[in-house]
């Protein structure tokens, strides 16, 4: 990390300093808020994707938002909250690089409040509420900078009706194998088609190193999860997904498997043009596309027969009720 950038608010916060002193060698700026360099219109966002800056800052607005209706693997209440915005990763189709001008990493240091806003969420409730990390960021790809996972960890650890999911596509998993799992958190990984992901997923781990991740972690005893989304156009689709399909489930114990979910492709028009302008060159950018209210996807019907087919063999593995496709 050459530059980073502090919020003079939190300066001398405990997990700043910790953060500096992994570079001892990197720039420090101060600033007054993180908006004055993250939200800039005239910033290059390939260009900052190949060295991006670290941010360090207080999220001072809502820190738990409620989750969008399909986006839940069987609870009641449903949330998301984003210790980070961007991600290490570089994926094509990645909403975020849609949404931010900036391609240069927030981290939000004030951890204990996030955990206290959960705590408030959840006593709305009589039943569990679930907590979905890695919606504006991977929630591993940074964590032995951040150590945020760790900090949540230990708090969902001693509040068992507040659920967890980490969503990842990141191998950085040898904190969660020194500790003993817990009951109420999922790790899920984002699966994707070899080829698909070695076409488009730059930076990322392998998809058979994320399945090997998830044998690891299951075989430690953690609950996993499988998303397979977005679902991505590929030639010879149902031969390239039935590839993914066996490979993982040749490879994973089937009882240990909490949920499995699919989802579509879909961008906010806004998004979508900003990725097409970032990356004309991008065939995944170039398919048969069609607007869905403000939404950009694949044709309906193209859709409805990839997430049917998808169903159809995933049900195959396992069992209906831990299925959760998201329409």
């Amino acid at each position: 990390m050459d530059t980073i950038y502090i919020e003079r608010a939190v300066k001398d916060h405990p997990q700043t300093v910790r953060i500096v002193q992994r570079y001892p060698d990197a720039r420090k700026i101060l600033i007054d808020r993180y908006t004055a360099v993250f939200n800039v219109n005239t910033q290059n966002f390939r260009l900052q994707k190949q060295n991006p800056a670290l941010i360090l800052a207080e999220k001072h607005d809502t820190k738990v938002l409620t989750a969008p209706p399909d986006y839940n693997i069987g609870g009641k209440h449903n949330y998301y909250f984003s210790h980070m915005m961007n991600c290490i990763y570089d994926c094509r189709y990645c909403f975020l690089q849609g949404m931010y001008n900036s391609a240069n990493y927030v981290v939000f240091v004030n951890y204990q409040d996030f955990f206290d806003a959960i705590t408030e969420t959840t006593n709305r409730h009589t039943e569990p509420s679930w907590y979905f990390s890695g919606y504006d960021c991977d929630s591993l790809a940074l964590e032995p900078v951040t150590l945020f996972m760790d900090a949540c960890l230990n708090y969902f650890s001693t509040h068992a009706k507040a659920h967890l999911e980490i969503r990842t596509k990141s191998t950085q998993i040898r904190s969660l194998l020194k500790r003993d799992p817990i009951d109420n958190c999922v790790i899920a990984y984002s699966l994707t088609p070899d080829p698909i992901a070695r076409a488009v997923e730059h930076k990322t781990p392998s998809v058979q190193k994320r399945i090997e991740a998830l044998k690891s972690l299951s075989e430690a005893g953690w609950k996993i999860g499988l998303r397979f989304d977005p679902l991505l156009n590929a030639e010879a689709f149902k031969t390239t997904y039935q590839t993914l399909f066996d490979t993982v489930f040749d490879q994973l114990d089937t009882d240990t498997i909490h949920s499995v979910s699919t989802g579509p492709f879909r961008l906010p028009k806004p998004f979508f043009k900003k990725l097409v302008k970032l990356y004309p060159e991008e065939p995944l950018l170039a398919d048969k596309f069609t607007q869905q209210g403000s939404l950009i996807s694949y044709p309906v019907d193209d859709e409805n027969d990839q997430m049917a087919w998808c169903e159809e063999q995933l049900l195959q593995h396992i069992d209906p009720d831990r299925f959760f496709p998201c329409v």
